[in-house]
């Protein structure tokens, strides 16, 4: 009998290699595949089932929204659009801002990068290690070669510097120079967290020049570290560093969908009619699923829960000495290990029914969903040190 690995190879194109299983359900933090296999998720599709599998919440508010209106266009609104983008302005706290609504974290940045260019300026500054999408626009904005290099030339000016190098940041960033790129916490590079006070040198830098300061929270925002951005946590950003543009997507729908690109002050005007569009953007079913997931996260009390269980994922994961370091915030934890063996350990980890991510050869990340419970971290942490027993650790 043909496996679904088998019609998969034949049926889609390869580009993400051969899928690890074949998953039917989930329910909670947990998914089954095909052959009746049960595993713990701590990856949340990437950092994006903020609410986990199943959950009812988000089932209804998809399900409801569906049998009322679907598709409608950006030609008119709907209230769920409406009441959404007033939602992210006030959960960003940044004062009077504006939003566009979009499908997905790449197209966010992609309304984002345009709406720089609105500024009369062409130059940007983004980090090594940044991660913002993969479309034509969004890659150009990534600085790894191995992502760039076959569909080169990119979009042009665009100038990389090491990551937390405030000085660095400083002598790139001209009279010339739109926006600084940044992410907060940096998601695909391992969870790379930025000295203190990076971010508000970044604001000083960008305030000097006349640029914007552009935040990519696709992956850190939502909840996702214990704070609805990563950028309001006291020693990262804090209430001192407001950024002109952010962008969201990954949690925001709790698997659904969507992303936002949103423009503080002035930056919210410069885009105008005609100078960008979506055809699915922003339609009611992805906006009533935002709402379902911010309204559930809020209700649930899991900001203060991705704090809390993040504390002891990170704290029982850094009491092995075969781990160097514990990074990140909430419910986003990257690790160093002693020897470049990430793929072994995902690989057991997997096996035993954990799913893990090794984004770089010495590097492990999670990104469970927020409904984590303390059995599950209790059960993770009591198979890790096996796990790396087994990985030849």
């Amino acid at each position: 009998m043909t496996t679904f690995q088998e019609r998969y190879a034949a049926s889609l194109m390869n580009t993400f290699g051969p899928p690890k299983l074949t998953l039917v359900r989930g329910a909670g933090a947990h998914v089954w595949d095909d052959q009746g296999n049960e595993y713990l998720d701590l990856l949340g599709g990437i950092a994006v089932n903020a609410l986990g599998h199943g959950h009812p919440a988000l089932v209804s508010a998809v399900t409801t929204q569906l049998e009322t209106l679907g598709h409608i266009s950006n030609f008119f609104t709907s209230p769920a659009q409406v009441e959404l983008a007033e939602k992210l302005v006030a959960l960003l706290d940044a004062g009077p801002a504006k939003v566009f609504v979009t499908n997905s974290g790449t197209e966010a940045n992609e309304a984002a990068f345009k709406l720089t260019r609105r500024t009369g300026r062409t130059h940007v500054v983004a980090a090594e290690g940044g991660f913002h999408g993969r479309t034509m626009g969004s890659l150009a904005l990534t600085s790894k070669e191995a992502y760039r290099t076959p569909f080169l030339p990119l979009p042009g000016d665009v100038t990389f510097v090491p990551y937390g190098d405030a000085e660095a940041l400083a002598a790139a960033v001209t009279g010339e120079t739109a926006a600084i790129l940044l992410e907060p916490i940096q998601g695909e590079a391992g969870v790379v967290v930025p000295p203190e006070g990076y971010l508000a040198a970044a604001r000083a830098i960008a305030d000097e020049h006349g640029a914007l300061l552009w935040l990519d929270e696709v992956q850190t925002g939502m909840g996702r570290t214990g704070q609805w951005f990563a950028h309001h946590a006291p020693h990262i950003g804090g209430q001192g560093v407001v950024p002109d543009v952010v962008t969201v997507a990954k949690g925001l729908g709790g698997g659904f969908p969507i992303g936002a690109c949103l423009g503080v002050g002035a930056a919210g005007d410069l885009l105008e009619p005609g100078n960008h569009g979506t055809t699915f953007g922003g339609n009611p079913v992805a906006c009533a699923a935002a709402l379902a997931v911010l309204g559930t996260i809020q209700a649930d009390g899991l900001l203060e829960q991705a704090s809390v269980l993040g504390h002891k994922l990170r704290d029982g994961l850094a009491a092995d000495p075969r781990v160097t370091e514990v990074r990140g915030e909430g419910l986003l934890i990257g690790l160093d290990l002693v020897s470049d063996r990430s793929a072994e350990v995902a690989a057991v980890a997997l096996a035993g029914g954990f799913i893990v991510n090794n984004p770089t050869p010495g590097r492990i990340r999670l990104a469970p969903p927020l409904v984590l419970t303390e059995d599950d971290v209790a059960s993770f942490l009591t198979a890790w040190p096996s796990i790396l027993d087994q990985a030849g650790l």
